[in-house]
């Protein structure tokens, strides 16, 4: 048996392999053209360090005195209303100042959305005029996939059907492909390295794809993109960064770059994906809302944004220079959860890029970007944990110096999306809280102001019903407006199904939302208030696929949801029947939490709707050709085994795709003295000690899997394993 231990750890890892060097994987990276991005200081800025905008832009002065100035007076307006109820009899008491208070925070978040959407509305009206077709590009634009865990099979098949159709438009030259790995699972990794070999070799010698794999996942998603500026960045005008479910036509790809290249001011052009490739009842709510109330929301975000817009982190395209002169992330003071790395990097990014001069703005009416979306409730809880922790982590970053007002109020917009929970949560409990009040401790009748008659406790039915109406409209404002848009558009509204499946279409949507609502709410506030208390979130890869949950981990998930709207119930009913009235939508969801959330993730409902027309989208009733495409070629990809395969297995029985695995990993970090790698170590004891590939493969476990697949000397030993 040879016995690799008997080499010095540095040597055995980089050294390299026996076998001649050949080109067949030379070029798996391009030559480096480094981009310096130093660190972005929080707490001072020099303007005199922005750019200089080539020309003048006009601000939407007007727009946003609409969406906020209306959303104030809004506000003022259900306040005094509130008032009014609660203070009928008098003077309010010290609990219905709170009720006030928190009724004017929830009630101010649904004004803005209300009057940001009534401005998307307007502007879509006189359906904006898209950027053109770029005859020709003199810029070169980086794609970017970054990757973390995903399915292999489906992320390559994208990568392909994109760059098919960006070569469709003539202008595939102008456009380079890079997968930027940041895998931490050994089969994943092996099976990226598989698909970027056998796509390259399909497109021959002009393939312009590239592929690169970090040993640690530093700083995360924004690190994985750093380090792509870093290192390449310097060869490319732009970048245009997708996320692993995004999907992009050929015609958007260019356009955005044609874009970008004709506005020498902007540094970030943001898309609005829509959701597609949805199947469960959960996912397809999710996709309808987004296709039908989702362009009037993001239009009127972009519209009264002007040029200082926001970015979602994928489906944009940034200028690449400006980026890494702007949005070199500072690591916060502090631990996790508010200390640490930025986690929602991207809303910082675009504060950061807008503070250095440069423009940030949103293309909604931009057809052809895509994205999908997690396919159950328990997936979006998943999900939200760690957006809600980014979001709440920017109380750290709103006051940064230099920021421009309109970043601030991103800002604010995304920590108030996770705050209304907690705030609609207490607003309950003091409305209980009153109620128990009224009924249980004796009212003083007599104040020691004169009166002739005594003063009862009491709110007002009428006026409360009057307020009870008007949040109820506010609220759903938006997607009556996303629906009477899709009715007047003749192609959208057939796409749907016809007027009528439309209508119905959006009351199931609403009716479901209503039910889901109650739940939400208390998954956010216990993310909220576990956030408070210090707990940090982790990163695991979204579950993208359709697919149920197991029965028995929905009711682990909700059986605390189930108990708390049965004992709200019971308690509401015995105290009186009017609170229990009051709180019925909010105790049916609780109650119904497991039933709504096992439905929430069942393939067979939402394609039972999708039969009888409901919940139908354009997208969906004919689907994009790059849908298509990137659909036949993921099964191609999924008949290759490629998310089955066995990592150690598949490089011990295909020798050239070991030694390309060789040959692209990157040297070796010099270790400490003293410092011992335990993984490494770990994974060299039993690999020395293995005589067969089947007992590596049942000793080695996930991090030593791992520690294997980076060492040269190692996986040496491993190819000489008998079968």
């Amino acid at each position: 048996m040879d016995d690799v231990s008997a080499l010095p750890a540095a040597a055995r890892r980089d050294a390299p392999p026996d076998r001649p060097s050949g080109t067949a994987f030379a070029d798996a990276l391009p030559l480096e053209s480094p981009l310096p991005m130093p660190v972005q200081s929080l707490a001072a800025w020099d303007p005199a360090l922005a750019h200089r905008p080539s020309r003048h832009h006009a601000r939407p002065h007007a727009a946003r005195l609409l969406v906020f100035g209306g959303a104030i007076l809004l506000t003022g307006y259900g306040g005094w209303q509130m008032y009014e109820t609660v203070s009928v009899s008098g003077s309010p008491t010290a609990l219905q100042y709170v009720l006030v208070a928190l009724f004017l925070l929830t009630f101010s978040w649904i004004a803005l959305a209300f009057t940001s959407a009534i401005l998307g509305f307007a502007v879509l009206l006189r359906r904006p005029r898209l950027p053109p077709v770029p005859a020709g590009l003199a810029t070169r634009t980086a794609i970017l996939m970054p990757v973390y865990n995903e399915g292999t099979a489906r992320t390559f098949a994208a990568i392909e059907a994109m760059r098919e159709a960006v070569d469709a438009t003539g202008l595939g030259p102008a456009f380079d492909w890079f997968v930027l790995s940041d895998s931490t699972q050994a089969d994943a990794w092996i099976a990226e390295e598989r698909a970027f070999l056998a796509l390259r070799d399909a497109l021959g010698p002009d393939a312009r794809l590239y592929y690169r794999h970090r040993r640690k996942n530093h700083h995360r998603k924004a690190g994985n993109i750093g380090d792509f500026v870093t290192r390449w960045g310097g060869a490319y005008d732009h970048m245009l960064v997708l996320d692993a479910d995004s999907l992009m036509t050929g015609d958007s790809v260019v356009r955005l770059a044609g874009a970008m290249e004709a506005d020498p001011d902007a540094g970030i052009v943001q898309t609005l994906p829509l959701i597609i490739n949805r199947n469960t009842l959960f996912a397809r709510v999710t996709q309808f809302a987004a296709r039908i109330y989702g362009p009037v929301i993001a239009t009127g975000l972009g519209h009264w944004s002007g040029r200082d817009g926001n970015y979602w982190g994928h489906n944009a395209i940034i200028r690449t220079k400006a980026f890494a002169a702007a949005c070199g992330l500072p690591d916060l003071p502090g631990k996790p959860p508010f200390g640490g790395h930025v986690l929602s990097h991207d809303f910082v990014e675009a504060a950061l890029i807008r503070r250095a001069g440069w423009a940030v703005y949103m293309l909604p009416t931009l057809p052809g970007s895509y994205e999908e979306s997690p396919p159950s409730l328990i997936d979006v809880a998943v999900r939200d944990r760690r957006w809600a922790q980014g979001n709440l982590q920017h109380a750290r970053i709103i006051g940064a110096a230099g920021l421009k007002p309109a970043s601030r109020q991103h800002f604010a917009t995304g920590i108030a999306g996770y705050a209304a929970s907690p705030f609609w949560l207490c607003q309950l409990v003091v409305g209980i809280a009153l109620v128990l009040q009224t009924a249980y401790v004796k009212p003083e009748y007599f104040t020691t102001e004169f009166g002739l008659y005594p003063v009862f406790p009491r709110f007002d039915p009428v006026r409360a019903l009057q307020l009870f109406g008007l949040t109820m409209g506010i609220l759903l404002a938006p997607k009556f407006l996303g629906l009477l848009l899709a009715l007047i558009d003749g192609p959208v509204r057939r796409a749907c199904g016809g007027a009528g499946r439309l209508v119905a279409s959006c009351l199931i949507e609403i009716l479901l939302s209503a039910l889901i609502a109650p739940i939400a709410m208390v998954i956010q506030s216990g993310s909220v208030f576990s956030i408070l208390a210090g707990r940090d979130t982790g990163w695991n890869p979204q579950r993208r696929d359709d697919g149920s949950i197991p029965f028995a981990d929905i009711v682990r998930r909700h059986r605390w949801h189930t108990a708390l709207g049965l004992v709200s119930g019971v308690a509401a009913f015995a105290i009186a029947t009017s609170l229990f009235l009051w709180m019925a939508p909010t105790i049916l969801g609780l109650v119904l939490a497991i039933p709504i959330s096992w439905a929430s993730g069942q393939l067979a409902l939402g394609l039972a709707l999708k039969r009888r027309g409901l919940l139908m989208t354009p997208e969906e009733r004919a689907p994009p050709p790059i849908a298509i495409r990137a659909g036949a070629l993921a099964a191609r990809n999924q008949a290759r085994g490629l998310d089955e395969a066995d990592a150690l297995a598949t490089l011990h029985a295909d020798p050239g795709l070991a030694e390309a695995h060789t040959r692209m990993l990157p040297s070796a970090e010099p270790r400490p003295r003293g410092s011992v790698d335990v993984d490494h170590t770990l994974a060299q004891a039993k690999v020395v000690e293995a005589e067969t590939l089947d007992e590596a493969r049942t000793w080695l476990g996930p991090k030593e899997r791992m520690a294997l697949l980076h060492d040269r000397a190692l996986l040496d030993r491993l190819a000489r394993l008998a079968p």
